[in-house]
């Protein structure tokens, strides 16, 4: 007996060495000896460009026949009047009408292009919301130091700020390295595929293979994570993918007075009910993964302890992480209904009950196996499965954080925001930068703006806005990434 208790006495120590010696081996992942950006005048101009631009109303429908084009071919003009050198000296075509795509040559040809994208339609005014906005959505208003309206951070800031960059260079006779294009879709918010499907379409007929794509995605989230109270800028190196099912169930209809045991809205209610009840497994790999690896030199040392030892402690980890909504969608196909349609009085029992269920799909997983999956856990012939494929993708491969692109990235976040810890992360919703994986391996997602808890309720909800001081920063970081790059 004794025998085997020192056995299992030094399997625990051992066991404890192993844990220890892999938190103290941990090392940060942050580049060092990065010179701070130098000062850079940015004109107040810009600022009532931006405004400008948000008063120009770019809103995407989802039905097509809503688009007022007036207001898209409007903005297209404005871009012309307002950055003229961009206009004249960079090569400008027109992609399926309202799609922009623009090709500034480098010096060095031997270097691939890269790609700084974003999208210039926004999302209406919510319905019943009017009084909540403190500016209204589309006024464009400056004031209290901030710019208020629809696109300020979802993505007219993206558009006018990588064109304020580019006009600012020119006006130095400036010519990068590398070519840059630059694209700008005007139908993001509804799927991309007139905008940035058909840019992506049409550089992969030419050939064009870039170095990296810049698309929305990350920011700069101000009041940290949990166990790191330092401002965090993060870099999405992959997304989740999309699909959408839509589940109907048959019942026999009839008088309320005598239902049967299960009407039609029952039996949904119950097939909605197991898929709540049996999310899909967690898994700590990818986005995560990559995340938990940069974040990890700075959390407390129990955090940091599992972190490292994950092979062991996965699932501590996935239970801390699965306490918050945005820690769970991290991690794991989410899985939302969002849509249900039955019945028509409140005394007639439905013949039919539909309902829609929002997938977003953690790399590794398919459109194909979340049908596959919901039909083993609904376990209910009776009801019907129906993949609506109009926005469906796959989730993306995972880009590579050695890349060229991720380090001048890295680089030039550290020179603009020194404070800021950089970080990869899984983009946990959908953008643009998905259409181009076949001219480019390495797409990353992120806007230079700070912003906290807060203000990411601001895009697509109330009072969406920006402050001078940070869009005056964002046309500085893109100066400073064309220069870098």
């Amino acid at each position: 007996m004794k025998k085997i208790l020192r056995l299992i006495a030094f399997a625990l120590l051992l066991l404890i060495v192993v844990l220890l010696f892999n938190t103290f081996r941990i090392s940060s992942k942050q580049m060092l000896g990065v010179t701070p950006a130098a000062a850079l005048t940015i004109s107040d101009s810009a600022i009532v460009h931006l405004s400008d631009a948000v008063k120009i109303r770019t809103v995407s429908f989802e039905d097509l026949s809503l688009m007022d084009s007036t207001q898209f071919e409007k903005f297209v003009g404005y871009l012309a009047k307002t950055y003229p050198l961009v206009h004249s000296r960079l090569k400008f075509e027109r992609v399926n009408t309202y799609g922009l795509l623009y090709q500034w040559n480098g010096k060095n040809t031997s270097l691939k292009p890269a790609l700084l994208m974003g999208h210039y339609d926004v999302v209406p005014m919510v319905q019943g919301t009017e009084k909540m906005w403190k500016h209204q959505p589309f006024a464009g208003d400056i004031a209290e130091g901030f710019v208020y309206g629809r696109g300020t951070l979802d993505d007219k800031v993206t558009v006018i700020g990588v064109l304020e960059a580019v006009e600012y260079l020119l006006k130095q006779n400036y010519q990068p390295n590398r070519t840059f294009y630059l694209a700008f879709g005007h139908d993001e918010e509804i799927s991309g595929r007139y905008g940035a499907q058909q840019i992506a379409a049409l550089l992969e007929s030419r050939k064009v293979q870039l170095e990296y794509v810049m698309d929305e995605g990350g920011t700069i989230k101000t009041d940290g994570v949990s166990g790191i109270n330092k401002s965090i800028a993060l870099i999405g190196v992959a997304e989740k993918g999309y699909t959408t099912l839509q589940l109907t169930s048959m019942g026999e209809g009839g008088h309320s007075s005598m239902p049967p045991p299960q009407t039609s809205i029952g039996m949904l209610a119950e097939a909605i009910d197991k898929l709540q009840k049996k999310p899909f497994p967690a898994r700590l790999e990818g986005g995560a993964s990559y995340l938990q690896d940069y974040l990890a030199d700075g959390m407390p040392f129990g955090t940091k302890l599992a972190m490292a030892n994950r092979w062991l402690l996965k699932s501590v980890i996935i239970n801390i992480m699965a306490k918050t909504n945005a820690g769970n969608a991290m991690m794991r196909t989410s899985i939302a209904p969002t849509v249900i349609h039955a019945g028509v009085k409140d005394n007639v029992l439905p013949v039919e009950a539909v309902a829609k269920i929002n997938f977003r799909i953690l790399p590794g997983d398919s459109v194909r196996g979340v049908e596959e999956y919901v039909r083993k856990v609904i376990d209910n012939d009776r009801i019907k499965i129906e993949v609506l494929k109009q926005f469906d993708s796959e989730p993306s491969p995972v880009s590579d954080t050695a890349s060229v692109g991720f380090r001048t990235l890295h680089r030039t976040i550290k020179s603009c925001f020194p404070d800021a810890i950089v970080a990869p992360y899984l983009v946990v919703g959908a953008t643009d930068a998905r259409y181009y994986r076949k001219v480019c391996t390495n797409l990353y997602r992120f806007m230079p703006v700070r912003m906290n808890e807060e203000d990411l309720k601001r895009p697509h909800g109330t009072n969406e806005r920006i402050s001078i001081e940070d869009f005056k920063n964002v046309v500085k970081f893109y100066v400073e990434l064309v220069k870098g790059s």
